[in-house]
C-alpha cells in the first residue's frame, strides 16, 4: 500500500491518542473527589465538559478544512490537544482542570471529526475497511485512557495519567505531521477569499440536515452514542447493587466489552463493499438491542455476555454510519462528518443524563428500557429516512444505489 499504509498507520496512532484524552478521567473521579474535596457529580464535570465542548466544537471543523485543508487542522489540533492535556496534569484547582477538559473537547474534533472526511477524499479505494480500523483505533483508545490511566493513577497520582498521555498525544501528532501529504489542499479556486469561502463552506453543512437521508443518519448516531453512553454509564450501579454486588474495581473491568467492537469494526467496514450499508447498520443496532436485553438478566455471565454482545452490535453499526454520510454528502464530505460527530455527542450528552432519571424511576430495568427505545428510534430512521434519493445524488443525477 506504501505510502497511504503510513497516512493509515499514523491517522490510527492519533485517535488512539485523541480517545484517551477523551476519557482519560472516568477512572479518576474518585481520586479527584476526594483530593478537591467535591462529591461525584460535581468531579464528574471533568467528563462531561469534554462531551459538551465536542460537540458543540465539531461542526466547527468541517467547514474550516472544507476552505483550510485537512491536515494543517488535524496536526495543528493534534498538537494543541497535547498541550492541553499537560495543562490538565498541571491544574491548581477543579475549576482550572475543568476548563482545561473543556478545551481539550474543543480540540479533539480537530483529528476525530476530520479523519473519516480525509480518509473519504483520500483513500477512497479502502475507505469503508480503512474506516473500520479508525472506529477500532477509537475503541482501543476509549480503554487505553480509561484503564492506562487508571494503572498509572493508582501508582502514582491523577496528574501523572495527563502527563504521560501529553507525551502520547504529541507523539501521534509528530508522526501524522510526517505522514500526511503537504501536497493536501483545501480544494478552492487559487484567489479566494477566506470569509466569503468559510460561509459558503457554512452554507453547505447546513443543506446537509435537509438532505433527508442524511438526516436520518445523524439521527442514527445520536441514538447509538446515546444508547451506548446510558448502557455503560449506569451498569455499575446494576453490579454494585443487588443480586451482584461486585466491587467498583471488579466492575471497572466490564470495559473490557470494549474489545468485541476493536474486532468487528474492521470486518463491518470490509463488508461494506459486499453488504448494502443501510442493512449493516439495521443488522448492528438489532445485535445492540438484543444484548441490551441480556443485561436484564439475574445471571452475571449473562449480563456480562450482553455487554459484550451490545458493543458488537454498535461498532457493526458505528463505522458504517459515518461511511454513509461521507459517500452521501457528494461536496464537502468534512462539513458533512463533522455535522454528524455533532450530533453523535450531542446523542452522548442526553445519554449521559436521560437514563439516570429512568433509573430513578424504573431501576436497571427503566435504563434498559430508554436505551433500547433510542435505538428502536435508530432502526426507525435506518427504514424511513435513509432509504429516500439524496440530495448530492440527485444532483448528479445518480441512481439511488449508486449512494
Amino acid at each position: 500500500m506504501g505510502r497511504s499504509a503510513g497516512v493509515v498507520l499514523a491517522l490510527y496512532l492519533v485517535t488512539v491518542a485523541v480517545f484517551a484524552d477523551m476519557y482519560i478521567t472516568q477512572p479518576l473521579l474518585p481520586q479527584l473527589a476526594r483530593d478537591f474535596g467535591v462529591d461525584a457529580a460535581t468531579a464528574g464535570l471533568t467528563l462531561s465538559a469534554v462531551v459538551l465542548t465536542t460537540a458543540l466544537a465539531s461542526s466547527a471543523y468541517g467547514p474550516l478544512s472544507d476552505v483550510l485543508g485537512r491536515r494543517p487542522i488535524m496536526v495543528g489540533g493534534a498538537f494543541a490537544l497535547a498541550l492541553a492535556t499537560l495543562a490538565c496534569g498541571f491544574a491548581p484547582s477543579l475549576g482550572a482542570l475543568v476548563g482545561l477538559r473543556a478545551a481539550q473537547g474543543v480540540l479533539v474534533p480537530a483529528v476525530s471529526a476530520l479523519a473519516v472526511a480525509y480518509i473519504a477524499d483520500e483513500l477512497s479505494g479502502d475507505a469503508g475497511l480503512v474506516i473500520g480500523g479508525y472506529m477500532a483505533s477509537s475503541i482501543v483508545g476509549g480503554l487505553v485512557g480509561r484503564i492506562g490511566s487508571g494503572v498509572l493513577a493508582g501508582a502514582y497520582d491523577w496528574r501523572a495519567p495527563f502527563v504521560a498521555l501529553a507525551a502520547f498525544t504529541a507523539l501521534g501528532a509528530a508522526v501524522l505531521a510526517a505522514a500526511l501529504p503537504r501536497a493536501t489542499r483545501a480544494r478552492r479556486p487559487p484567489h479566494a477569499r477566506f470569509l466569503p469561502d468559510l460561509a459558503l463552506s457554512y452554507a453547505a453543512m447546513l443543506r446537509h440536515v435537509r438532505d433527508v437521508r442524511l438526516a436520518g443518519a445523524f439521527a442514527i448516531g445520536a441514538a447509538l452514542f446515546f444508547g451506548f453512553i446510558g448502557i455503560f454509564t449506569y451498569l455499575p450501579f446494576a453490579l454494585t447493587g443487588p443480586p451482584f454486588g461486585l466491587s467498583t474495581a471488579a466492575v471497572a473491568w466490564i470495559y473490557l466489552a470494549y474489545l468485541a467492537g476493536v474486532v468487528v469494526s474492521p470486518i463491518a467496514g470490509r463488508l461494506t463493499g459486499f453488504v448494502p450499508r443501510r442493512l449493516l447498520i439495521a443488522l448492528g443496532i438489532v445485535v445492540a438491542i438484543a444484548g441490551m436485553l441480556m443485561t436484564l438478566s439475574a445471571q452475571l455471565w449473562v449480563v456480562v455476555a450482553g455487554a459484550v454482545v451490545m458493543c458488537a452490535g454498535m461498532f457493526v453499526a458505528q463505522p458504517v454510519v459515518p461511511t454513509f454520510v461521507a459517500v452521501n454528502a457528494g461536496d464537502a464530505k468534512g462539513s458533512a462528518v463533522a455535522l454528524y460527530q455533532s450530533f453523535y455527542y450531542l446523542g452522548a450528552m442526553f445519554g449521559s443524563a436521560v437514563p439516570g432519571l429512568a433509573l430513578e424511576r424504573g431501576g436497571w430495568n427503566g435504563v434498559v428500557a430508554a436505551c433500547a427505545s433510542a435505538l428502536v428510534l435508530a432502526l426507525l430512521a435506518d427504514w424511513l429516512l435513509c432509504g429516500g434519493t439524496s440530495g448530492s445524488a440527485r444532483n448528479r443525477g445518480l441512481p439511488r444505489s449508486a449512494t
